[in-house]
């Protein structure tokens, strides 16, 4: 017969699922043919880095014609990642029930353990982020108020010319040594919260807005003081204000991995007079930085030595990072995006979220890391961003990545298995809060990677990819957004709009993928679409925290509903080029968005998502 002895997913063989509150039982059940003749089983677990150790599973029961359930129940004792497998036994040979794929298992003495996350006790996360709409502004090119900046902006190419293409203009040895700015400021942004909020925007997630060299301003140079071409203080904790009142909160971006040479902390070309790292042994910066052989050789991002990394372990400068959140948070902003999470140790993160969390418990934490943040191994260590004393979540690029294949491909095999992972490895309070994007200032936009079906690469033969793209192309990527947006605001987590995406925004690779925002020459049908599934997520309390329960994906069509709040909410994407007859689960389903709906039977138009709605008990 056809069994599965074991699925992790599902919660006949493993309650509760998924992650788990530290010291919470957990059961877990295996399924065996009869006619292995088993004569016991044992569950083999270890805490990541400990010992493992068997624990004999109970016989549960026969059911019908070939099964036995067997049954054993643990409860761990400390937070962490724990490893597991199931041993069986009959009286001619041992084996095991391993990991084969996704959340399966297979009788095999081959293969991987599953694992779960043990978070912390009483870990939970920011309610405030839940069910909203997260939008990125990278501040330079969202919108300029008008008001001309005082200041010594020499060194910096200031435009006149908005909306126009960015400058890219390496010289002989591949560096960037000037920066364009289109003098995008914070008065800027605040002309514009009536815009964010009619989009059901509750956060908004800013690029560097610290005094920097370049446009970007990922290399800081004074993290106490705003670079004054968007504006002071003063602008800043008005912008916070004035968009809490529109119930939108504020997160910066915390650049604390490195900082630019050009600082005041590593002074490299003495523009902020003498001192510094670099010029000075006795600085009291010098202990941030490591040097090989001071002062030329010293460690540096990625090997750009314009951006000399910092030594997040020193106290001096844990303590003065300390100082900068507090201050920051004091004048508003209600939380941070850590920028290359994975490249701050656990020492710097722990008393991060410490200072965090003491100035304001709702702050929200959330963390750069591309792959798998539960179980990720950096610099050979595991770990613990998820388990309650670091951060809240994290930019979810395993959901991106599947929407993006989904649409590019058609193939939809895989892609419910591979959100459900991600559900499954995450305690449910940070999926509740994931970042959801499914584009960034370090991508193509995603109208070029959908419309081209590629855009991936930084050089397209031997020109960089500005982003132009043929009419079809356009067309194509304009219907494929659609299409994939639907899905964005109706997974797990919270999505996160990259400025201008919503208005047809296109462009290449960095820096053609942070141009301006296109005013005056808006996509208003985008636009409507936007408007319209913000609007959905405010109606629909399910979005908050509601279940993700998979139904299908299969045939280029993927269908899963959201669970909670008295009511079900289905999504079906069909990426045929045909038009399908979609059986729903069952009777009273509605649609969201104007599908014809007869009994059971959904028609669907190619190329297309359908948000379908049912009340339950």
């Amino acid at each position: 017969m056809d069994f599965i002895p074991y699925n992790s997913a599902y919660t006949y063989h493993k309650y509760p699922f998924g992650a788990v509150e530290q010291g919470t039982e957990t059961v877990f059940r295996i399924v065996l043919p009869k006619s292995f003749g088993c004569s016991g089983a044992a569950l083999r677990i270890h805490r990541d880095g400990e010992d493992s150790a068997d624990i004999p599973m109970q016989w549960e029961r026969n059911e019908g014609y070939d099964e036995e359930w067997w049954r054993v129940s643990f409860t761990p004792g400390e937070a962490g990642l724990y490893f597991y497998r199931f041993c069986i036994y009959n009286y001619y040979s041992e084996n095991c029930i391993t990991r084969s794929s996704g959340s399966s298992g297979l009788i095999s003495g081959e293969g991987n353990d599953f694992f779960f996350t043990v978070y912390e006790k009483g870990f939970k996360t920011p309610d405030n982020i839940k069910g909203s709409v997260i939008y990125q502004i990278f501040p330079d090119r969202f919108c300029f108020s008008g008001e001309e900046k005082s200041g010594d902006f020499s060194g910096r190419i200031l435009r006149d010319d908005w909306g126009e293409k960015p400058l890219w203009a390496p010289d002989e040895h591949g560096r960037i040594t000037e920066y364009d700015f289109f003098k995008g400021d914070f008065k800027g942004i605040e002309s514009k919260l009536g815009y964010l909020e009619s989009l059901g925007v509750g956060c908004i997630y800013l690029n560097p807005i610290f005094l920097a060299q370049s446009n970007h301003r990922y290399d800081t140079a004074d993290y106490e003081l705003p670079d004054p071409l968007l504006g002071t203080e003063k602008d800043f904790a008005r912008l916070c204000r004035l968009a809490k009142k529109k119930g939108i909160d504020i997160i910066l971006d915390g650049v604390f991995s490195h900082t630019g040479a050009h600082s005041k902390y590593f002074n490299k070309d003495g523009a902020f007079g003498p001192g510094g790292a670099y010029n000075d042994p006795d600085s009291p910066y010098r202990s941030w930085y490591r040097f090989s052989e001071y002062p030329d050789k010293y460690d540096c991002w990625w090997g750009v030595d314009i951006l000399p990394e910092t030594d997040e372990t020193n106290d001096s400068y844990i303590e003065y990072i300390r100082k900068i959140l507090s201050k920051w948070q004091e004048l508003g902003a209600s939380g941070w995006r850590l920028d290359v999470a994975d490249e701050l140790p656990d020492k710097f993160l722990d008393a991060l979220r410490a200072q965090v969390k003491a100035d304001n418990p709702e702050a929200l934490i959330i963390g750069e890391v591309w792959e798998d943040a539960s179980c990720k191994i950096s610099y050979g260590q595991r770990r613990r961003y998820l388990q309650g004393k670091q951060l809240d979540s994290v930019m979810n690029y395993p959901f991106a990545d599947a929407l993006i294949w989904f649409a590019v491909s058609g193939v939809a095999e895989r892609f419910n298995e591979r959100i459900n992972e991600i559900c499954e490895n995450y305690p449910k309070c940070v999926v509740d809060c994931l970042m959801n994007h499914i584009g960034t200032h370090d991508t193509c936009r995603v109208l070029n990677r959908l419309g081209t079906l590629e855009g991936y690469s930084a050089e397209y033969g031997e020109k960089r990819y500005d982003g132009e793209m043929t009419p079809e192309e356009t067309e194509r990527g304009k219907k494929l957004l659609k299409f994939i947006s639907s899905m964005q605001f109706t997974l797990p987590g919270v999505p996160c709009v990259y400025y201008g995406d919503e208005a047809g925004a296109s462009g290449g690779v960095d820096p053609y993928n942070r141009g301006c925002y296109p005013y005056g020459k808006e996509d208003e049908e985008l636009l409507e679409h936007y408007r319209f599934l913000g609007s959905l997520r405010r109606k629909h309390p399910v979005f908050k925290d509601g279940d993700f329960v998979p139904v299908s994906s299969c045939l280029g069509c993927v269908a899963y509903e959201r669970q909670g709040h008295g009511e079900r909410i289905m999504t079906v994407a069909n990426r045929n080029t045909h038009p399908i007859v979609y059986t729903l689960p069952c009777d009273g389903f509605s649609s969201l968005t104007g599908e014809k709906v007869t009994g059971r039977d959904l028609y669907l138009d190619s190329v297309s998502t359908a948000i379908l709605v049912k009340s339950c008990d």
